[in-house]
């Protein structure tokens, strides 16, 4: 290549002899056909080598973005280019909507779901729960497709596949009927009523995210998204009622502070606390001190879920982000153990910190999911972008994480030996004999996935 491809971040350079973008199925299949080695590239959001290729990397982005709704079966089918906001907003339009959406809709659909990527809320499972069906192109070059009804004993397999199977090309979703959500940000969450309440805390409303910067035991912001049809005696604040005069925008961007909401939500306090947590006065960014001009809307006013449930907004483009992303997933029983496990070397975490996440999603059956067999929560840190200060750190943070079985997200960055990760998936023997069956000669296996996945030097 005459041109160097990196990762969103920019952490990682590609090694790739060359870089193809098909523009068609048939075009995909001619090229993994006819390659010794193969990696495909979604939409560049992993801060590690999973998508690194010693041949050939394969774009998908150029694949017409056929997004297909049908309403006698409830899902809708989408091409590999397609991505979360996009498709948000086209369901929307129909009267659909997914269950469940990432912090950042700006991800693909395939890429998202083959990585175990996901949201947050108590009944919310990852992205890749939504999948009924998918379509790849396996290594000789055929088509080939999985379904979650005529497969089941190997479609958990297929699904969370880190690209080690073949090339998805599309997938196929359930969708539920549309919905609007309300968000609210509240600030200075006390660490003893975290440690009390945890699952009061995070059942409250539909989807619940806790940010921290670890610099005290305290929790920084709370952001609570409710379904308004969940609330049917919700008083009605006067954000939303600017919301219904077409004035959300000032909302968005920072107007009508000091609006408080309160009403049918769980845990709400009178003057519209939050578990002693306070409001926030206006819109807020997890991070602190940053503008939230990118963040979706807050102060309680309803909006179509796609517009909601992530916590930035579809029509921001991200440009390569100043920053490395790790995460771990913890047995749900566990939580407040890690997190005052966690807290306990808090001075080391916080000066290479930019903000912490914690969320929970429900359990799956999805063999190489984070959350197989157990309710999760999930430890979500945004660090700067210095390798060399950050990786000591997420090394101290595995250590005190490792009672608990600590599950790394598989696109971002960890530390762990190969082994003892192995050891925390019950099932990824049988993961390694249906990568034999679909990639015999391992053209889609790259160090990555050999190393972590088929135990392999």
């Amino acid at each position: 290549m005459t041109h160097k491809v990196t990762n969103w971040a920019g952490n990682i350079t590609f090694r790739a002899e060359s870089v193809e973008r098909p523009s068609s199925v048939e075009e995909t299949r001619g090229l993994v056909a006819r390659g010794e080695k193969i990696r495909v590239l979604g939409s560049g959001h992993s801060f590690n080598h999973i998508a690194d290729s010693p041949g050939l990397l394969v774009s998908l982005d150029a694949l017409p973005p056929e997004i297909e709704i049908d309403s006698a079966s409830s899902t809708v089918r989408v091409a590999a280019s397609v991505r979360y906001g996009e498709l948000g907003r086209r369901l929307h339009d129909k009267g659909y909507a997914l269950p469940n959406l990432a912090s950042l809709p700006h991800i693909s659909v395939a890429g998202s779901c083959a990585t175990g990527t996901h949201g947050s809320g108590d009944a919310n499972g990852g992205l890749a729960t939504s999948v009924r069906e998918i379509e790849m192109v396996t290594a000789g070059g055929d088509l080939v497709t999985l379904r979650r009804d005529t497969d089941g004993g190997r479609f958990p397999g297929a699904v969370v596949a880190l690209g080690a199977l073949g090339a998805v090309v599309a997938m196929t979703l359930d969708v539920v009927p549309s919905f609007d959500v309300r968000q609210r940000v509240y600030e200075g969450l006390p660490a003893e009523v975290l440690g009390e309440q945890f699952d009061a805390v995070m059942s409250a409303a539909y989807s619940v995210s806790l940010f921290t910067d670890w610099r005290t035991s305290r929790i920084n912001q709370v952001w609570v998204k409710e379904r308004v049809d969940a609330a049917p005696g919700a008083v009605v604040d006067p954000a939303e009622a600017a919301a219904v005069s077409g004035l959300a925008e000032d909302v968005a961007a920072g107007g009508l502070e000091g609006a408080t909401a309160v009403g049918g939500l769980h845990g709400a306090e009178p003057g519209g606390g939050f578990f002693g947590a306070t409001p926030a006065d206006g819109p807020r960014h997890p991070v602190p001190g940053m503008s939230a001009v990118h963040c979706t809307t807050q102060l309680g006013v309803p909006g179509p879920s796609f517009e909601r449930l992530p916590h930035f907004r579809p029509d921001f483009t991200p440009s390569s982000g100043e920053e490395l992303q790790t995460e771990f997933m913890v047995p749900r029983r566990h939580a407040v153990a890690a997190f005052r496990a966690l807290g306990e070397i808090r001075d080391r975490i916080a000066p290479v910190l930019q903000i912490s996440e914690i969320r929970t999603i429900a359990a799956d059956d999805l063999w190489l999911s984070p959350s197989q067999g157990r309710d999760t929560v999930a430890f979500h840190f945004t660090w700067i972008k210095d390798p060399g200060a950050v990786t000591p750190v997420v090394t101290a943070i595995e250590e005190r994480l490792a009672p608990f079985g600590a599950r790394p997200h598989w696109g971002k960055v960890f530390t762990l030996e190969p082994g003892v990760l192995r050891s925390r998936y019950e099932r990824l023997d049988d993961f390694a004999a249906l990568a034999r069956h679909f990639d015999p000669r391992g053209v889609f296996a790259n160090e990555f996935v050999e190393r972590y996945v088929l135990g392999r030097a």
